[in-house]
């Protein structure tokens, strides 16, 4: 079982919209997947769920979002199993709460007092871990893939100490070259506290913590524009130095890459912007790519889903040779 979460300091990248389209493409491909919400605006929730089961987990407090596996361990109770939502034969969902965004103050407590080996806070900060390792063994799953906020806050740090790999979507601009600099040192920063603290854990503990792997496995370049199947001249302009900027401070690379972003290793792909088609997608709750007619796809939308979909199963595809 692979763990991967897709994480940008910055937001408005399309992170969102990847995760769920990569976990369809999974799915698609035979690989069991299980897609988890773990930003607090439960956006990757919206997108897989109809408005009417939306209403009828959250307006009737259905108890079956994440956070209902989480209270019980902060409050100093047994855990209680994730509940995992059913999307296909091969594609699982664990639902987003907005009231997520309440555990970081306790997060960030027990991530200090785990310096004092203090059991119950190493629980605390392994619960992610706790909910992933429960859905997979629910699932039978391969591929685990997570979507967080766009932020540096505590869940998404207990978040990545629990992942096996990280991905970053970003966009070609300015921003999204700081937002590389700040997420690669905050990682690596993260990964070393958290292995100072793994060395404190008390040996009477009988439960598994996170392993802290959180391997960085390369970039994806979000929406694009093509002119004869190559990015246009503004677009270059700043993509050409996210490889600098990744290998530089995200792998600390000494010697950081000069390569362009075609000829850079870490870049897994480049996405172009599908224009019409992602509204299309938002209403249906259907990946671009499994779009129809009936759903509005006609003339060169048709086209454009081809497109969409060889283009997501080729990152896909790489995302999983990568991410052994």
């Amino acid at each position: 079982m692979r763990t991967i979460t897709f994480f940008n300091n910055k937001g408005g990248v399309g992170k969102t919209t990847t995760v769920y389209h990569v976990a369809w493409m999974l799915s698609q491909l035979g690989v069991k997947t299980v897609a988890v919400d773990l930003d607090p605006q439960s956006n990757l929730t919206s997108m897989f769920l109809n408005e009417e089961r939306l209403e009828e987990i959250y307006e009737n407090e259905s108890k079956l979002t994440v956070l209902e596996s989480i209270t019980p361990v902060v409050s100093g109770d047994p855990y209680i199993p994730v509940h995992v939502e059913q999307i296909t034969e091969n594609l699982g969902l664990i639902i987003g709460n907005l009231s997520l965004s309440t555990f970081e103050d306790k997060l960030s407590k027990a991530w200090l007092e785990c310096l004092g080996s203090d059991i119950y806070s190493f629980k605390i900060t392994g619960i992610f871990n706790t909910i992933i390792n429960d859905a997979a063994r629910q699932q039978n799953a391969e591929v685990i893939l997570i979507d967080v906020g766009p932020n540096l806050g505590a869940i998404n740090r207990a978040v990545t100490i629990s992942s096996d790999y990280i991905i970053m979507p970003v966009a070609s601009d300015l921003f999204s070259l700081q937002g590389i600099k700040n997420l690669g040192i905050t990682l690596n920063t993260w990964k070393k506290d958290w292995q100072d603290r793994i060395d404190r854990k008390p040996q009477s503990s009988n439960f598994e913590i996170p392993k802290g792997k959180a391997s960085p496995a390369g970039y994806i370049i979000m929406q694009y524009t093509a002119k004869q199947s190559r990015p246009v001249q503004s677009y270059l302009k700043w993509a050409n130095r996210i490889p600098y900027f990744y290998s530089r401070y995200v792998l600390n690379n000494n010697q950081p890459s000069s390569q362009t972003v075609e000829e850079d290793n870490n870049c897994i792909g480049l996405l172009k912007h599908y224009h019409s088609l992602a509204p299309m997608s938002m209403e249906t709750h259907k990946p671009m790519f499994m779009l129809r007619q009936a759903d509005g796809a006609i003339g060169m939308h048709l086209y454009a889903v081809q497109k969409c979909y060889d283009d997501f199963e080729t990152l896909t595809k790489k995302i999983v040779s990568i991410c052994k």
